[in-house]
């Protein structure tokens, strides 16, 4: 049987599990951080798992937003006797899901203002205003992307075969000097991103490098900064109802 005990030890001697495979955004992260602010007592309901020499098993994100409120002090549950192959099944068992909510008792014994707020997404339903009228919310269905392990080459990320090619064939025609050019920069429209592969690079990057991927959207991980940004064209109904679901 594997021991296992629950203490209160100061933050400063858990340890981050530098091969943690899981990774969270800005946006879900700040999120994390209010509900500890406004619940703080849940942690002493779901201790930090940590094995023999206080590396965690289960709980960097949670370890990170107590970092970041400044908390002292924090629960811990112990595992003491795992082998090195059960803490890495640990590791992935934790943090996989098996169970799916019941939509509708979510929608009628709980504000869904409250439950967005505290983390929960995937709705399949609108927010609605009233009975009578939907409006636009902030339910976005995106693609999702699983990070990989290892981080692709900047050669992964894109294919330039059809602009190599095309570049060629514009090199070697007659046309005026200042056509060329142009269509040369045209041909970069040519250019294929690979976006599971731009994911994986973006998971395994440093926090720089991640805020200028973002900045060019080659990741959308923030809505409102992509609107910022230029990158989502929206209708002015269509803003005015998004602000209005922001409360901005």
């Amino acid at each position: 049987m594997i021991k296992a005990k629950i203490q209160k030890v100061s933050i400063s001697l858990i340890k981050e599990n530098d091969a943690n495979p899981r990774f969270i955004n800005k946006h879900k992260f700040k999120k994390l951080v209010n509900s500890v602010k406004e619940f703080p007592e849940m942690l002493s309901l779901r201790p930090i798992v940590v094995d023999k020499d206080n590396i965690i098993l289960g709980g960097n994100m949670r370890y990170k937003a107590c970092k970041e409120i400044g908390l002292k002090e924090v629960y811990i549950i112990q595992a003491e006797d795992l082998t090195d192959k059960q803490a890495q099944e640990f590791i992935i068992k934790d943090n996989v899901g098996f169970g799916e909510w019941d939509w509708d008792i979510l929608a009628n014994d709980w504000e869904v203002k409250e439950l967005e707020e505290w983390g929960l997404e995937g709705f399949p339903f609108d927010i609605k205003e009233n009975e009578e009228e939907e409006v636009y919310t902030k339910n976005i269905e995106a693609p999702t992307y699983e990070p990989k392990n290892k981080k692709p080459t900047e050669d992964e990320l894109y294919n330039e075969d059809k602009v190599k090619e095309l570049i060629k064939k514009i090199g070697l025609s007659n046309i005026e000097k200042a056509e060329k050019e142009f269509l040369i920069k045209a041909a970069y429209r040519h250019r294929i991103f690979n976006y599971q592969s731009i994911a994986d690079f973006y998971s395994h990057s440093s926090e720089e490098v991640q805020d200028l991927m973002e900045d060019s959207a080659l990741v959308i991980i923030d809505f409102n900064k992509a609107i910022e940004n230029g990158y989502v064209n929206m209708s002015e109904k269509l803003q005015e109802s998004f602000n209005e679901d922001y409360d901005e």
